[in-house]
């Protein structure tokens, strides 16, 4: 595969048109009106834009955004040859409608390096949608940043907690800020009251900054948070770098778009020292 990763979901999640996706990107932040600040990480939606992209537009509207940016997500295909692991992106850009964002690949040969779940696995990022939704929003707030892009391909806490070590110890000794992000819907395909019941637990344990009760909740409780992995990876990380607040900024589901029976839930959460 070559080095440069080619849009997957442009036109179908998000607008293929650069004009067309700048705008809706910059209306969403200009309605979302958050005033930017220093973060060390966040949990962003990942759905098609018409649907969580003003939820995750309440988050990226509230954070300053520093040069480099990890996006961990789930592996939502299983495709890769690093199963049970981390793949990473690790060489190389990735194109979209509204740029070259440049991979930052010293921040992952250290982090693979330090943990030996991470391995570069282009082909697990060949369909997945979870880490490039983030991307317009990048590229409207920072256009030069480079990313990190991560997909988990486990739910586990003893995976969770050996990577979230590692990303702590790559990020504090980074020459730079760094922010961590973690990419994940909410419930799926529950009515709205049931969503909103079962997430409110998950994001109890969000809120209060840990990740191994959050992956337990979601099992007790039967969320299905799919990207509750990055999101316990982010959490301990951030904790372990100072972290002292989780604030929820933002909640909704699909049925704000397009009401029906069943609904996917969103969450937008800013994590800060």
């Amino acid at each position: 595969m070559s080095d440069l990763r080619q849009p997957a979901v442009a036109g179908t999640f998000y607008s293929d048109d650069p004009i067309e996706l700048r705008a809706q990107v910059e209306t969403m932040l200009a309605e979302a009106g958050g005033e930017p600040a220093p973060a060390l990480g966040g949990i962003v939606p990942h759905a098609g834009l018409v649907y969580s992209g003003a939820c995750a537009a309440h988050v990226f509207s509230r954070i300053s955004m520093p040069q480099l940016v990890v996006i961990i997500a789930p592996n939502h295909h299983g495709l890769g040859v690093n199963r049970g692991g981390a793949g990473a992106w690790d060489t190389g850009s990735w194109q979209t409608p509204l740029g070259v964002f440049e991979v930052a690949q010293d921040l992952l040969s250290r982090l693979e390096s330090e943990c030996g779940l991470v391995a570069h696995d282009p082909e697990a990022h060949r369909y997945e949608h979870a880490v490039e939704v983030e991307l317009p929003f990048l590229s409207v707030l920072a256009p030069e940043v480079r990313i990190a892009p991560i997909v988990l391909d486990w739910v586990d806490w003893h995976r969770c907690k050996e990577l979230a070590d590692a990303l702590a110890k790559v990020v504090r000794d980074a020459p730079e800020p760094v922010l961590l992000l973690a990419s994940s819907d909410m419930t799926h395909y529950e009515s709205a009251e049931v969503a909103a019941d079962r997430d409110r637990k998950a994001l109890a344990a969000v809120e209060q900054l840990d990740g191994q009760r959050l992956l337990a909740t979601c099992q007790r409780e039967q969320v299905s948070m799919c990207g509750r992995a990055p999101a316990a990876t982010v959490i301990e990380a951030t904790r372990q770098l100072g972290a002292t607040r989780a604030e929820v900024v933002d909640y909704r589901n699909s049925g704000w778009v397009r009401p029906g029976k069943e609904v996917v839930a969103y969450a937008g959460v800013v994590i800060r020292l």
